[in-house]
C-alpha cells in the first residue's frame, strides 16, 4: 500500500497536471514545439532538440536516427560511444578496409567524401531503401490486380438499386433468398426415368396431360405459379406413386391443378368446376380422394422452387422489356410439355429460356456478366439445352400437342409464337 511510485506506477512516475513528469524536467510548452513543427525551415536544417540526458529520458538507450539526416561514418562513430555492440561493428568494418591505413587518415577521408557528396550509404541502410522500394512495387501490383477485379465487378450492374426503397421487394434477403432456392431445388427434380416404373402410362400421355393444363390454366385465367406448381405436383407424384391407371390420370392432373390453387391463388376454383371441365369423368368424391392420396404422399410439401421463382429473378438479371419476357415464358412452357426437359434443374431451364429468348430477338447470342453472375451459369452451360428449346420452337404449332403455340399465338402474349426461332443456335 505504501509503496513508491515506481512500484504502483511502472518505471516512470504518473502524469502530473502540468503535464511533466513526477520528479523529472517538465515538458516544453506546446507554442514551443508548435513553432518547431509548423514554423520549422525546409529540409535539410534539422529541428532543434534538447539534448539526450537521464534527466530526460525513460533509460540510457541511444536516440532515434532523423530520418533528414545522411547517417554518415562520423554520426556512427559517436553512436557507437554509447553502444558496444556498433563498436565492435565498426571495429570489424575498419580491419575489412584497410588493416595497415591509420583510423585518422580513414575519417578524414571520409568526410571529404561527404563534403565532395560522394559517400556511399552504410549496408543497413541500402537494406532498408531496397525493401522499402520492393514494399511499393508489391502495393503497386496489388493496386493493379485491384482494380482489374473492380473492372470485372462494375461490369456486373446492382439490379436492386431501384428497388431499395420498395419494402415489399425486400432487397436486403433477396441474395439469401435465391442462395436458398439454388441449394433447394434439387428436392422438386424427379427421376428422368421415372415413366419407366409406371405400367400403364407412359412419356406421351404425360405431354397430352400437360397440354390440356396448359389450355385449362389460360381458361380459367390463373396465377402463373400455379401452371408451373401444378406440372411439378404431377411428376412429383408420379415418380413415388407407381399404381396409377391410364384412366385415372386425368384424374391426377386435376388434384394437382386443385392442390396448386389452395397454394397459390386467392380465389380458388371449386370442385364442381373441374370436374365440368373433364367431362364428368370423375365424381366429386374421386376428386376428393385423390387429393388426400396426393397430399399424404407428398407429405404436403408443396413449398419447393419452379422455375417460375428463378425466371423473374433472372429476367430482371436480363433488364428484359415486355416482349422478351413473354418469349422467355413461351419458350419455358414448351418444355413443360417435354418429358425429356426432367433432366435440367429449375434454374438451368429458366436461364436457358432467356439466353434463347434473347438470341432470338436480337439475332445473335448475347448473355452478359450481369446475367452469369445471378444466373450462376455460363454461356457454355446452357447451349445444349437452348438447341433443345429451338428445335421445340420450330415444331410448336405443328402435331397435336399445340396447346403452347396457340396461347401465345393472341394479342394478350404479344403473338410471341410468330416470333422466327433462332436457327443459327442449332449450328
Amino acid at each position: 500500500m505504501g509503496g513508491s511510485d515506481e512500484n504502483r506506477h511502472g518505471v516512470i512516475g504518473p502524469m502530473n497536471l502540468q503535464g511533466g513528469l513526477r520528479g523529472g524536467q517538465t515538458r516544453r510548452a506546446l507554442s514551443t514545439i508548435n513553432k518547431n513543427i509548423i514554423g520549422a525551415p525546409v529540409y535539410p536544417c534539422a529541428v532543434n532538440k534538447r539534448p539526450f540526458t537521464e534527466r530526460n529520458g525513460m533509460c540510457n538507450k541511444i536516440p532515434p536516427v532523423p530520418v533528414h539526416r545522411p547517417i554518415t561514418r562520423k554520426f556512427a562513430a559517436q553512436l557507437a560511444e554509447n553502444n558496444p555492440q556498433i563498436q565492435k561493428k565498426e571495429t570489424k568494418k575498419s580491419d575489412s578496409i584497410s588493416s595497415n591505413e591509420p583510423l585518422d587518415r580513414i575519417i578524414t577521408d571520409v568526410e571529404e567524401q561527404e563534403e565532395d557528396g560522394d559517400f556511399n550509404e552504410p549496408m543497413f541502410v541500402q537494406h532498408t531503401e531496397a525493401m522499402l522500394e520492393e514494399i511499393d512495387r508489391m502495393e503497386g501490383i496489388e493496386m493493379e490486380d485491384s482494380n482489374d477485379f473492380n473492372e470485372e465487378q462494375e461490369s456486373v450492374k446492382d439490379i436492386d438499386s431501384c428497388d431499395k426503397k420498395n419494402p415489399l421487394q425486400v432487397v436486403e434477403y433477396i441474395d439469401d433468398i435465391y442462395n436458398f432456392y439454388k441449394k433447394n431445388e434439387c428436392r422438386s427434380c424427379v427421376p428422368v426415368n421415372y415413366m419407366e416404373n409406371q405400367p400403364d402410362i407412359n412419356e406421351r400421355m404425360r405431354g397430352i396431360l400437360v397440354d390440356w393444363l396448359i389450355e385449362v390454366h389460360y381458361k380459367f385465367e390463373l396465377m402463373e405459379e400455379t401452371l408451373y406448381l401444378t406440372i411439378n405436383l404431377i411428376d412429383r407424384f408420379l415418380s413415388v406413386h407407381h399404381q396409377i391407371a391410364r384412366k385415372k390420370l386425368q384424374l391426377v392432373g386435376v388434384t394437382a391443378m386443385l392442390l396448386a390453387c389452395k397454394y397459390e391463388e386467392v380465389s380458388v376454383p371449386v370442385v364442381d368446376d373441374l370436374i365440368l371441365i373433364s367431362d364428368k369423368a370423375y365424381t366429386r368424391r374421386e376428386v376428393l380422394d385423390m387429393e388426400k392420396l396426393m397430399a399424404n404422399t407428398l407429405q404436403f410439401n408443396f413449398c419447393l422452387p419452379t422455375p417460375y421463382v428463378f425466371m423473374r429473378r433472372f429476367l430482371k438479371a436480363a433488364q428484359s422489356d415486355k416482349k422478351l419476357e413473354l418469349l422467355s415464358f413461351f419458350m419455358i412452357e414448351l418444355c413443360l410439355v417435354e418429358y425429356e426437359m426432367l433432366q435440367y434443374a429449375p434454374s438451368q431451364l429458366a436461364a436457358s429460356a432467356i439466353y434463347t429468348a434473347q438470341s432470338t430477338l436480337k439475332g445473335f447470342e448475347e448473355w452478359n456478366k450481369t446475367c452469369e453472375f445471378h444466373t450462376g451459369y455460363a454461356e457454355e452451360k446452357l447451349r445444349e439445352c437452348s438447341r433443345k428449346m429451338v428445335a421445340f420452337h420450330h415444331k410448336a404449332g405443328t402435331g397435336k400437342l399445340t396447346g403452347v403455340h396457340r396461347k401465345y399465338n393472341t394479342s394478350r402474349f404479344g403473338y410471341a409464337a410468330r416470333t422466327e426461332a433462332a436457327g443459327f443456335l442449332l449450328l
